[in-house]
């Protein structure tokens, strides 16, 4: 992570929510945590944008994206502008993801 994205996103509650998450264990676990932190709408919000840049990863196309999981092309643009010049979060996820399937 760059040095402004560091300084942005580094404070005391981002860092104890990130090692708070580290301390689950299994997906139930991840269930019980994430339904008493968000809401139903932030959690599908996240899992739409993880979901659309799997498939900006696998090379599908914007019209396909939109139909399938039913993202907007802004949101689409911006998954996309993350996986082009983010920190790489996305990648280190799927890597990961693929190792373990």
């Amino acid at each position: 992570m760059d040095n402004i994205m560091t300084s942005k996103l580094k404070d005391m509650n981002i860092e104890y929510l990130f090692k708070a998450i580290l301390t689950l264990e299994n997906i139930e676990e991840c269930y019980k945590f994430f339904e008493d932190l968000c809401t139903i709408q932030e959690l599908k919000a996240m899992s739409q944008r993880i979901e659309v840049a799997k498939m900006l990863s696998e090379n599908r196309v914007y019209s396909e994206i939109v139909n399938e999981t039913g993202a907007s092309t802004a949101t689409i643009s911006r998954v996309n502008r993350s996986l082009n010049y983010g920190s790489d979060g996305y990648s280190i996820v799927f890597e990961r993801l693929n190792k373990n399937e």
